[in-house]
């Protein structure tokens, strides 16, 4: 493998092509008219714009993408995550171009893109399950005698569903019929496919998953757990790596049910099990992620694996590099997704100009991201601007680092999650680690976000008051420089 195209953009896009780099491999980006000036693309051995912004236009251009990539001579493909990495179309027209897809093959994406048939694939092997259905749903009379059965309140699901589309929760029956017809809408509008299905609603799941990784020699090993329970619209926010609530035996059990998932669908290459955990350590089957996932880091970070580079080396054939035995967990990491949104104004994007970015440095920290200062975020894409990882010998020291690179991450122009993430590590629910998915439903409110710009406000004008008390000099002289442009000395915090 002598050069990768990589089908994505943004951050991800430059992890993977530094990989690449690492390992002697050129790279190709394709980019659309928006991200013309991006860092990928300056990044990239080779660049092509593929299409206008929007997204059907440029990077969901399969036809293009497989054009570009046999055009400049490229052995493989990479999806990185979003996008085109879970279609089982691609995947296939990648193989049948004559290239690699850095990824599972199109039976497994196919297999496991929906969510009925991943549970009949996962259940096959004895993996735990949510109580509920095992096909779509034909009827409302059906769906009331299943509902009734599991107990309520049950989990209206679409099939093909994700990032919490196509899902309503039923209380009672005499809301049921209305709540499946919406969750049926939703569904077919947003993914083609109107089949849903019903679960038991676990109220107050830990969203844990597992990352593992499979070779085409039948080689498995699952990489431990990530902690993804701090979230917003089903989105996560905050993830960490090891859990700080599973035990070995837990863990372990855990660690094979995922394998035996990826049995289940002869899955190669690097992958991710997700599941609900109870109050109990119950752990059931949610689904499973085709891909690389956002979160991959702080497996990184706890594991010392490279999962990119262990991606391209399964692409092309080889075994994988190490056994289940050579893995130890290695410290404690968090990261938080640094996403242009107004947490204050329940998280809605907060496109605009990047007026400062200053990402911080030192010891454990690592800042994945795509853009530079004076640059535009565009309303095209996800909101993500970078991921902020940290890695500590224990989970304490791991979220005192994060505090402290959050200090230092200096942004403005933009609203972002920046400060909603050192109020949540800080407090008694993330310490003692007592959380679940209804973390910021039940314990943030925005107003938690405005001390730390009061108290600034307070040292300013204090500041103010003693500079024109000794020099008789208006107190604007702060915050203004003498040729009329506000300070950075402001600005350039959060």
């Amino acid at each position: 493998m002598q050069k990768i195209l990589v089908a994505n953009r943004g951050e991800i896009a430059i992890r993977i092509m530094r990989t690449a780099r690492e390992m002697g491999i050129k790279t190709v980006a394709v980019y659309s008219e928006a991200d013309r000036n991006m860092p990928f693309v300056r990044f990239a051995d080779e660049a092509v714009c593929i299409g206008p912004a929007l997204s059907a236009q440029s990077y969901l251009r399969a036809e293009k993408i497989i054009a570009v990539a046999k055009e400049l001579g490229a052995d493989a493909i990479h999806p990185g995550y979003g996008f085109l990495s879970e279609n089982a179309g691609f995947s296939k027209a990648v193989s049948d171009a004559g290239l690699i897809f850095i990824g599972p093959s199109a039976y497994s994406i196919d297999l496991m893109g929906s969510k009925i048939s991943a549970k009949q694939a996962a259940k096959k092997f004895n993996v735990p399950m949510v109580p509920g259905t095992e096909n779509a749903i034909q009827s409302v009379d059906e769906a009331k005698k299943i509902a009734k059965e599991a107990g309520y309140p049950v989990l209206i699901k679409a099939s093909a569903g994700g990032g919490g589309k196509g899902m309503r929760v039923v209380e009672n029956e005499q809301e049921l019929e209305s709540q499946m017809q919406m969750a049926k809408s939703e569904a077919l509008s947003s993914f083609g496919d109107d089949a849903v299905f019903i679960e038991k609603y676990v109220s107050a799941p830990r969203h844990i998953e597992i990352q593992l990784m499979g070779d085409q020699h039948g080689n498995y090993v699952y990489l431990f757990e990530r902690e993804c329970s701090i979230q917003r619209r089903h989105q996560k926010l905050v993830e960490e790596a090891p859990s700080s609530c599973l035990t070995p035996d837990i863990r372990k059990a855990m660690g094979e049910s995922a394998v035996a998932v990826a049995r289940s669908c002869k899955y190669h290459g690097a992958g991710t099990v997700e599941f609900l955990v109870d109050e109990k350590l119950n752990f059931y089957f949610l689904e499973m992620n085709t891909r690389l996932q956002v979160e991959h880091c702080v497996t990184e970070m706890i594991t010392g694996i490279d999962l990119v580079r262990e991606q391209i080396n399964v692409a092309r054939g080889e075994k994988l590099s190490f056994t289940q035995g050579d893995l130890k967990i290695n410290g404690h990491s968090i990261e938080l997704r640094v996403c242009a949104e107004d947490p204050a104004n329940n998280f809605l994007p907060d496109t605009g100009k990047l007026d400062t970015y200053m990402p911080p440095k030192g010891p454990g920290v690592r800042v994945d991201d795509g853009y530079e200062q004076g640059m535009d975020i565009p309303i095209f894409y996800d909101p993500m601007i970078a991921k902020l990882v940290v890695h500590a010998a224990t989970r304490d020291e791991a979220i005192d680092r994060l505090c402290r690179a959050i200090d230092e991450y200096h942004v403005s122009g933009i609203k972002t999650t920046l400060g909603f993430g050192k109020w949540a590590v800080q407090t008694e629910p993330f310490r003692t680690g007592n959380f679940d998915t209804k973390f910021i439903e039940n314990y943030f409110k925005p107003e938690y976000l405005q001390h730390e710009d009061e108290e600034l406000d307070k040292v300013t004008a204090l500041l103010s008051f003693f500079i024109w008390n000794k020099e008789k000099k208006p107190a604007t002289l702060l915050n203004t420089a003498a040729n009329g442009t506000v300070s950075n000395w402001k600005t350039r915090r959060r």
